[in-house]
């Protein structure tokens, strides 16, 4: 018999770790195959709210934030694309690779929930971002990347252009805010668990076990 899971995954297009927590999230779910049926959406959360909209470069941004050194930002870097590998995705960082505002790829991610198109864009943002280096801040690349994956492409620009959807993704991340969650990725499962960052398959398909033996008792 198979257990229903809703899964409210929290995340930021500027977050590489969410790549990689996604990932794997999804493998543990192929792993656990029939016995699951998931409900899987995409929450937002702005790692940097106030990002301007020149961006910033991305070495820069790290070290500046997180008091790093150059050197171990770099060590960074490396760690994260490994991790990328093992989930199949190419962290392509350059001295070109900038930090953007996400605001409105989120704004444009809660109408791809309206259409069933949430997932696929989602992956399409990180693919443009961190593999193609692509400004998913500039409203042309958003809603191209929309049309990529099927989504109407005059009312993608609409959307962004007329400012849809802000109060809703601001209402979203406020919620958020207000219920603890500081850092992402955070995986909230039938509202009532956490698993927090970009963890391994493993650890996910552990703790899903869990939580699918505890909502059978």
């Amino acid at each position: 018999m198979s257990t229903s899971l809703t899964i409210q995954f929290v995340s930021d297009i500027m977050c590489p770790w969410c790549v990689v927590g996604l990932g794997n999230l999804n493998k543990a779910l192929d792993q656990l195959d029939d016995s699951v049926t998931v409900d899987l959406t995409f929450q937002p959360f702005e790692l940097n709210p106030n990002m301007p909209a020149e961006g910033q470069g991305f070495r820069e941004h790290i070290i500046e934030k997180y008091g790093i050194s150059e050197q171990e930002s770099d060590q960074n870097r490396a760690m994260i694309q490994s991790r990328g590998k093992e989930v199949d995705f190419d962290f392509n960082f350059t001295d070109d690779s900038r930090m953007r505002n996400s605001f409105d790829a989120h704004r444009l991610l809660h109408w791809a929930a309206t259409q069933d198109k949430q997932a696929e864009l989602k992956a399409s943002l990180f693919k443009a971002h961190f593999t193609h280096n692509q400004d998913v801040s500039d409203y042309s690349v958003l809603a191209n990347l929309a049309a990529s994956v099927d989504l109407d492409l005059a009312e993608a620009k609409a959307i962004l252009e007329g400012q849809h959807y802000a109060d809703e993704v601001r209402e979203q991340e406020a919620f958020w805010q207000q219920n603890g969650i500081s850092s992402v990725p955070t995986v909230i499962i039938n509202n009532k668990y956490a698993i927090s960052g970009g963890q391994p398959a493993e650890v996910f398909k552990s703790a899903l076990e869990e939580i699918m033996a505890k909502e059978a008792e």
